[in-house]
């Protein structure tokens, strides 16, 4: 990957220029320590050599710089290195190849209404972690939330040089915002929390649902003033075949009155994972989504008490099947590697033509075979008594997962146990 004359930067290999804005270049570089490719953000020289606008965006960086290792989630962009000095400044950080939400969000090239819910849910989930950890972000529109991969719905957010971060008063920065994105609090310079971003985002929302802003004026003030005083119309009114759910979801996000908007991003993420239940969104009834995956898990009491980094790597080791009424699902007396879930529907488990216990939602099997040192053979049959929807996740798969999930599924596996041995127990008992 390497070669003599390469140009880089500090210890980075620069391999191309990947983007260009009005302050700063992106580069696509190569990280020798980690072995990986990686995005370099740098500020433009005459940004810097400005002695206003290159104190302020220096600021941004040392802002961002100082979040670096301290937010890890999936759908939130990593900063590994940064280097911030009167001369240059750069962040390192992961290197997301999809493009932005930018790219979708003008009137020819909308997604489908399935996908703006995940993306946008991902988002809530996100912020919600980065709320927890005292940060408002307070810049989130399309260009800050990237994409893995063209079109896809698997997103990073990034940029969060204009974060509030509640125990550190030096990066509560002023001045700082997308006006056409901006809640009325940010417009009025009042004290922001969390439910700025809410604002923000369902801004994007808006906008992924029409390809337009809800408030799109010839000038800054007239736009400034529309945020403060105006009533942004539904997005059904510029596209009409948007459901209702998703209108109420975007009226509720960017109400004007603080104490009316959304309270909680886990307000917002319940009202869209509704939404996505929505038959009349027209999905494919089979096609669960991340979005429905995610909230499928949340509920169930074994997976309590999994972080959403860990969910969301739980969804990407499992295979989510259907089960007709009548299928054997697994049989006694063949060897078996995987762990099934029931999401929805009826298993029945027999040994030997018996039945031993029903299984409803929520409930697993297979794990005994699984984590067996003996020879992981089947020792009962699944039945699926009516249409049952299953999660499977393969031993393989669970051995590839971090430490900190593996030890959360031995975790709760001990509890399923006891649970079983303690009702083995009873029945026993009124034999």
């Amino acid at each position: 990957m390497t070669t003599a004359a390469a140009e880089r930067i500090g210890k980075y290999e620069l391999l191309r220029r990947i983007g260009k804005g009005a302050t700063s270049s992106v580069h696509l570089a190569w990280d020798p320590f980690r072995q990986v490719e990686v995005a370099i953000k740098r500020l433009r020289r005459e940004i810097l050599a400005d002695p206003q606008r290159g104190r302020l965006l220096r600021q941004l960086f040392l802002n961002e710089a100082a979040l670096a290792g301290k937010l890890a989630h999936p759908h939130i962009v990593r900063i590994h290195d940064a280097l911030v000095t009167d001369e240059d400044a750069w962040l390192v950080m992961d290197h997301v190849p999809g493009g932005t939400l930018e790219d979708i969000a003008t009137p020819a090239t909308l997604a489908p209404f399935g996908r703006v819910i995940e993306i946008v849910f991902k988002a809530t989930r996100a912020l919600d972690y980065a709320f927890h950890q005292g940060i408002t972000h307070r810049d989130i529109k399309p260009a800050n939330i990237l994409l893995m991969a063209p079109g896809g719905s698997d997103i990073r957010i990034s940029d969060f040089g204009a974060a509030l971060h509640t125990a550190r008063e030096t990066t509560q920065i002023a001045g700082v915002g997308s006006p056409a994105y901006m809640s009325p609090q940010q417009v009025r310079e009042v004290p922001l929390d969390h439910r700025t971003d809410i604002y923000s985002l369902g801004v994007v929302m808006f906008q992924l649902l029409t390809g337009h802003l809800p408030f799109e004026q010839e000038n800054s003030y007239s736009l400034l003033y529309s945020i403060a005083h105006d009533t942004p119309p539904p997005p059904s009114e510029l596209r009409p075949e948007v459901p209702e759910a998703l209108d109420a979801i975007v009226r509720r996000a960017t109400e004007k009155d603080i104490e009316r908007r959304y309270q909680s991003w886990s307000e917002f993420s319940h009202d869209l994972a509704l939404a996505f239940r929505n038959r009349s969104l027209a999905l494919a009834p089979d096609r669960l989504g991340d979005t429905g995956k995610f909230e499928a898990l949340r509920t169930m009491r074994f997976f309590r008490r999994f972080a959403d980094a860990e969910l969301w790597e739980v969804i990407g080791l499992s295979r989510f099947d259907r089960a007709l009424a009548g299928t054997v699902i697994i049989k006694e007396g063949e060897r078996g590697d995987a762990i099934c879930f029931v999401l929805a529907g009826e298993a029945r488990v027999s040994k030997q033509g018996r039945l031993l216990e029903v299984l409803n939602p929520g409930d697993c099997f297979g794990e005994i075979a699984v984590f067996s040192t003996i020879s992981g053979v089947r020792s009962a049959s699944v039945e699926a008594a009516a249409d049952t929807e299953l999660v499977t996740i393969r031993a393989r798969a669970l051995e590839r997962a971090s430490e900190t999930l593996r030890m959360h599924f031995y975790q709760a596996f001990l509890e399923v146990l006891a649970t079983r041995l303690s009702q083995a127990s009873a029945r026993i008992a009124n034999l």
